[in-house]
């Protein structure tokens, strides 16, 4: 089972440390319209918000995990609910690489592949090296070729 890369915790981490920030603010704006407003209770709020967003991201990073297999692609992640995710290859209709400007900043890349069907019609796999992307949308593309000339069309 392939990791993701390690860089994807620092975007994962500041949006933790922003959520913590909007929620530190939500409930310190309540306790002044309350009037018991307090610096310290929203210090401690803060950091406790901080280390269990830090400690759910970095749990979630561990938990990602893809792979290419004979027929299909595994993908496995998720904290508090898990999702196994089996994508055959006769499915894939496209893979897209994406970039969005964090990503960018990070040097990473995310894998997105399109498939047959309504339900949950795509996948993405986030926080790869745009090389990597690049490799495994070639690799997708080309069995997800072979398994339609050798079982036919999904659709």
């Amino acid at each position: 089972m392939k990791d993701l890369e390690k860089k994807i915790l620092a975007p994962w981490l500041a949006t933790g440390l922003l959520v913590s920030i909007v929620l530190t603010s939500i409930v310190g704006g309540s306790l002044v319209f309350l009037e018991t407003f307090s610096i310290s209770v929203a210090s401690v709020l803060f950091a406790v918000l901080t280390v269990l967003t830090s400690v759910y991201m970095v749990l979630r990073y561990r938990n990602w995990g893809f792979e290419m297999r004979d027929d299909y692609l595994y993908l496995e992640h998720g904290v508090v609910t898990k999702v196994k995710t089996k994508v055959p290859y006769v499915r894939v209709q496209h893979v897209d690489t994406q970039r969005s400007l964090v990503d960018r900043i990070f040097g990473l890349s995310q894998l997105v592949v399109y498939t047959a069907g309504s339900r949950g019609a795509d996948v993405g796999i986030p926080g790869l090296l745009p090389a990597d992307a690049d490799d495994i949308q070639e690799r997708l593309r080309k069995v997800a070729v072979e398994s339609e000339e050798e079982f036919g069309d999904a659709v």
